[in-house]
């Protein structure tokens, strides 16, 4: 059973503080949620949204229709009484008892809890749990971790305006069905966190980023555990300047990573290219929102992936990872950091709004402290020439860090093995064809899609994000009667064309990209994976849902 309850009113009226409290006492009373967030990209007004699915088994998609609606103000109620599904209710802070909702003045009712008129969200909370048939001890319990640093009497005061909105609603006592508690995990984690939490474990130690939404909830995160995992952030002046920061970090031999979005990595071009002819493995998050220019910079959007690919001037390996899940941000993450390293060469995490600002409840992530091998060299003679960038058949050269017995030289002109200038012709052959050697060891490395559940005669092709919705979508379209499956890369760049053809060949293939053209499909076409297919986009700024793919691959 699945009940979708939607939160909703002005930017500054504590929707996501609703939210969140719901979320994790939902997660807290064992069931599985699945939270999004639709917000305005204003300080004040306007509708925000967070939805909560919960169900007694794991959830991959958000949903159009929502059963209960908890409109904060009357704007959010004009807006969003349509979304509500058939025997749904509405639930609206107002003190007008004539209309087609359950009224409650929920500032009133805070402060007659004792409290004041702040402590509303307590009540819509309170209030939303009995109309789901719910008791309160999971949000009491979340309210006391919520508040306990405030006091006790603020711990109280929250509770027992919880509890006057509970009996606001007296007469509605699981009036909307819900599922019973299971055995969900009781941690509840999002995006951000996820990511933050794979830098931090495979080892980094700096971070230079330049606030931007929607990657800042990466950077925020790794400042709150930046002390237990002794790591170094700075806010860049610029995100020209923070590749730059990242080339002397890892050419001091620290992993090093920035956050930051497509108008911002648009300025880091430059530092990317550097770090593609210095060989340095730095770690570059992309999280991508509409464009071109500002865009919507609070929506989402898989735009970006073709300019990544790209992004740098000159040719030089690059290593880009798009995680589907929770599970895969926090595993991809590492990974960057590994191949990174390994091949001394950039690497590109690619995510999006829809991705980080996600919360599920996930089994839990390992929290211990597992560096990634730097890959560095130790056995450098002492008082030797020491070439950084010396000839191999693999493409990696020996790697070390200065203040050792070795003088380590790099420029970012052309230069030979020992890393000083040559305008030598064939120097710059040699070296140039050294770099794009890493990109076999790279393949060999490749992180082969997942198909779910098993090959079929029709593909739902995709990439990051849209795995989890896609994955549902499949199981209904299955159920409708089509032959069709998922194709879920986790890794789209470097491709091998010659080894994926045969999982395309003979298949009707439908590309579902949050973009308009079809990006990846492209990508793997000029790969010379894929030869025709389909593009199923979405590019108005929100996110699939399994309802929407349903709908656009069956018309």
């Amino acid at each position: 059973m699945v009940t979708n309850v939607r939160v909703c009113g002005a930017a500054g009226q504590g929707v996501q503080s609703v939210g969140e409290l719901l979320a994790k006492s939902f997660a807290a009373m064992g069931l599985h949620v699945f939270a999004t967030q639709s917000y305005l990209s204003r300080i004040r007004g306007g509708v925000n949204i967070y939805d909560i699915r919960i169900s007694d088994q794991e959830l991959f998609s958000c949903a159009a229709k929502a059963d209960l609606i908890v409109a904060l103000n009357q704007e959010a109620y004009e807006q969003e009484r349509t979304s509500l599904s058939m025997n749904g209710i509405i639930i609206l802070n107002t003190s007008d008892k004539v209309g087609n909702f359950l009224a409650m003045d929920m500032e009133e009712q805070a402060r007659a809890a004792g409290g004041s008129g702040r402590m509303a969200n307590s009540v819509a909370a309170g209030a939303t749990l009995g109309v789901l048939g719910y008791d309160l001890r999971a949000l009491e319990k979340c309210l006391e971790h919520e508040f306990g640093e405030k006091g006790e009497d603020i711990v109280k005061q929250n509770q027992a305006a919880a509890a006057r909105g509970l009996d606001a609603i007296a007469g509605h006592e699981g009036l909307v069905p819900a599922p019973k508690p299971s055995d969900a995990p009781p941690t509840l984690y999002d995006g951000h966190a996820a990511i933050g939490l794979g830098a931090a474990t495979a080892g980094v130690k700096i971070v230079f980023s330049y606030p931007m939404t929607p990657s800042s909830g990466v950077f925020t995160f790794l400042a709150k555990v930046s002390h237990k995992y002794n790591i170094v952030l700075e806010q860049a002046e610029d995100e020209i300047s923070a590749p730059n920061l990242l080339c002397g970090a890892a050419y001091a031999g620290a992993p090093a990573m920035t956050t930051t979005s497509g108008g911002g990595f648009a300025l880091m071009c430059e530092g990317l290219s550097l770090a593609g002819m210095l060989e340095l493995p730095i770690v570059i998050f992309l999280s991508m929102r509409p464009g071109p220019a500002t865009g919507m910079p609070t929506r989402t959007a898989q735009g970006d992936l073709a300019f990544a690919v790209h992004a740098g001037h000159g040719e030089f390996p690059k290593i880009i990872l798009a995680p589907g899940s929770l599970r895969q941000a926090f595993d991809l993450t590492r990974k960057a950091f590994e191949l990174a390293h390994k091949y001394q060469t950039p690497a590109i995490l690619v995510a999006d709004q829809y991705l980080t600002d996600l919360q599920k409840n996930i089994p839990d992530l390992p929290s211990e402290p597992d560096y990634i091998d730097r890959c560095l060299s130790t056995d450098t003679p002492a008082g030797e020439q020491y070439d950084r960038y010396l000839i191999t058949d693999s493409g990696i050269s020996p790697r070390t860090v200065p203040g050792g017995d070795s003088f380590v030289v790099s420029a970012s002109d052309m230069h030979a093995e020992g890393g000083h200038l040559s305008e030598d012709f064939n120097v710059q052959i040699a070296l140039q064809d050294k770099r794009m050697r890493k990109i076999d060891g790279i393949l060999s490395e490749f992180i082969a899609p997942e198909i779910y559940p098993e090959p079929a005669d029709e593909i739902l092709l995709c990439w990051g994000s849209t795995m989890e919705p896609c994955r549902a979508a499949v199981d209904t379209l299955r159920k409708k009667g089509r032959n069709v499956c998922m194709a879920h890369f986790p890794m789209v760049w470097p491709l091998d064309g010659d080894k994926l053809k045969s999982l395309f060949n003979g298949k009707k293939v439908t590309a579902v990209e949050g973009n308009g053209s079809g990006q990846f499909a492209l990508m793997l076409r000029m790969a010379g994976a894929l030869s025709e297919f389909a593009v199923l986009p979405r590019y108005d700024g929100l996110p699939f849902t399994e309802e929407f793919i349903v709908k656009e691959y069956q018309s």
